[in-house]
């Protein structure tokens, strides 16, 4: 009998807190629940929708329990997850490992049971937990096990997606916790430097994560453009063209697609960005193998990304982070089709959507400044 997981590929869904932050209430969550049908995000695959931090009253009940602000979730959050689940979509919500959250409402250490419990009975499906304000004699490895361990034992399938910021070499016990994802950098902003450092960063870790327990890169800020209620995220934002790179990055990586931007005021750039449904494909490959890297001859700024897919093809991804357009090559023995191999490559272009060619030894192009090209890639006889 085929073992039931809860994550067999990268999780996809919109969190509130990139634009929202503590601007969160009931009609918001429900609108953007419309929003992701109206607009195509639950058909592309964002099936999560995930209320972040500021959900709760500052305090817990005099039972010891979470508590929904009133102002905010009138009908609580059980009518919310209901709603959510009536659209075919699942919901999640927001604790953390400390006594308080980031933002200061109630944490769960030393409620993990209770809490769980409670997440069970709204119909909570995910739950992303959090690293601020724990003491500091508990090592995150117990916290986390500790939640992970509650969560296998409430009666509902929840995703707990470990936001640890890749302290305490993470990478190194999280998949033994339990977690179903888990974060191993510091939290991203809408400019184009923090996305290039997160991705670097973790090309670092090319053995980081795998199925049913994906390194999480943090949400993606395509589409936001500067606009947000969140002073930590808004900086400034990106072009379109660094968005598509983005994206790109986070696809190829393996990385949750978790949206960030106010999806009921998407651009049409943005939801064509977010739909790709050609590089989803690459994310949500069955395998969920890693990407390995190439390098470009004399070009420290430029390089390759190769990823195996399930059925024999390869996901192939040409990235250019410096500040001027670059020709960016790869070279197919690089891959493991030597000269004598008679063997070609044929090339699909994933973000415009039309056959490249068949290509003989190696294939180059040019690549706009922090910009990406990315091709599902086929080999074939000479």
């Amino acid at each position: 009998m085929k073992p039931h997981t809860i994550a067999p590929t990268p999780p996809m869904g919109w969190n509130s807190w990139n634009s929202f932050g503590s601007q969160i209430n009931e009609s918001l969550i429900c609108s953007t629940a419309d929003a992701m049908v109206e607009y195509g995000l639950l058909d592309a695959g964002y099936e999560y929708l995930i209320i972040d931090d500021c959900w709760s009253l500052k305090e817990r009940d005099s039972n010891g329990n979470l508590v929904a602000d009133p102002e905010k979730f009138p009908h609580g959050i059980r009518y919310v997850a209901d709603y959510v689940h009536d659209k075919g979509l699942k919901l999640g919500i927001y604790s953390c490992c400390g006594v308080r959250t980031c933002a200061g409402y109630p944490g769960s250490l030393e409620h993990e049971f209770a809490d769980a419990a409670t997440f069970a009975s709204w119909g909570v499906d995910y739950l992303k937990y959090d690293n601020c304000n724990r003491p500091e004699s508990l090592g995150t490895n117990l916290l986390y096990r500790r939640i992970a361990m509650a969560l296998r034992n409430c009666g509902r399938d929840i995703l707990l997606a470990a936001c640890q910021w890749g302290t305490e070499n993470v990478h190194q016990w999280i998949r033994s916790s339990g977690a179903q994802t888990f974060r191993s950098t510091v939290d991203i902003q809408d400019c184009w430097k923090s996305i290039e450092s997160i991705a670097s960063a973790r090309l670092e870790l090319p053995f980081a994560g795998g199925a049913e327990c994906f390194n999480d890169m943090d949400m993606l800020v395509v589409g936001m453009y500067g606009k947000s209620y969140n002073p930590e995220t808004a900086m400034g934002g990106c072009t379109d063209e660094e968005y598509q790179t983005h994206f790109a990055l986070w696809a190829m990586l393996n990385s949750p697609l978790i949206i960030g931007c106010d999806v009921r005021n998407m651009s049409e750039q943005t939801q064509k960005i977010l739909t790709n449904k050609e590089l989803i494909a690459i994310n949500q490959d069955p395998e969920c193998r890693t990407c390995y890297k190439l390098s470009v001859y004399g070009n420290p700024d430029a390089f390759v990304l190769v990823k195996p897919l399930c059925d024999g093809d390869y996901a192939v991804g040409l990235f250019n982070f410096s500040d001027v357009a670059a020709n960016v090559s790869v070279n197919f023995w690089d891959m493991g089709i030597s000269a004598s191999s008679r063997r070609m490559m044929a090339m699909r272009d994933c973000i415009r959507h039309h056959d490249a060619g068949t290509h003989h030894e190696m294939f180059s192009q040019p690549v706009p400044a922090h910009g990406c090209e990315v091709y599902r890639c086929r080999v074939s006889e000479a």
